[in-house]
């Protein structure tokens, strides 16, 4: 496995056990390398860069979520699936160096392998908007201006 991809595996992990345990982030990170063997140092850079960027950004995160998925109540998601947006979301909008379309990919997969059967469209469904309105968007702002 890819030492990015498996990163992002740990810290959905991260996440989604802070969430289940009613823990901060941070804490649950913690907890994480205590119970996991030492992993690669590029893997756990990476990792930390993740968990610490998603609960820096918690809310701005969860608002653009709940913006961009119509009908339906952030806190009425899988927590796999939310947490897997919030990892997505924060690739997307606070990182210039992981393109778009490998997020995008990668936040696809995790849902597959973690989510239910439609967790990847659902995923992949509101990823693509935010990244088609806020990035692209964006960008062709950026481009325009500059």
């Amino acid at each position: 496995m890819r030492k990015r991809t498996l990163a992002r595996e740990y810290t959905l992990k991260i996440l989604y056990q802070a969430e289940m345990m009613r823990r901060d982030i941070a804490a649950a990170a913690e907890q994480f390398w205590k119970e996991q063997d030492p992993p690669d140092e590029v893997v756990r850079e990476f990792t930390q860069r993740l968990v610490e960027g998603v609960a820096e950004n918690l809310a701005t995160i969860d608002a653009k979520i709940s913006h961009y998925a119509a009908n339906w109540q952030i806190k009425r998601m899988a927590v796999i699936d939310r947490n897997i947006l919030r990892l997505g979301v924060y690739e997307l909008l606070h990182t210039t160096d992981i393109p778009p379309k490998v997020t995008i990919n990668e936040a696809v997969e995790l849902a597959k392998k973690f989510g239910d059967l439609e967790s990847g469209k659902f995923v992949n469904g509101i990823l693509d908007k935010i990244h088609k309105t806020e990035v692209l968007t964006k960008t062709a702002h950026h481009d325009e201006v500059g």
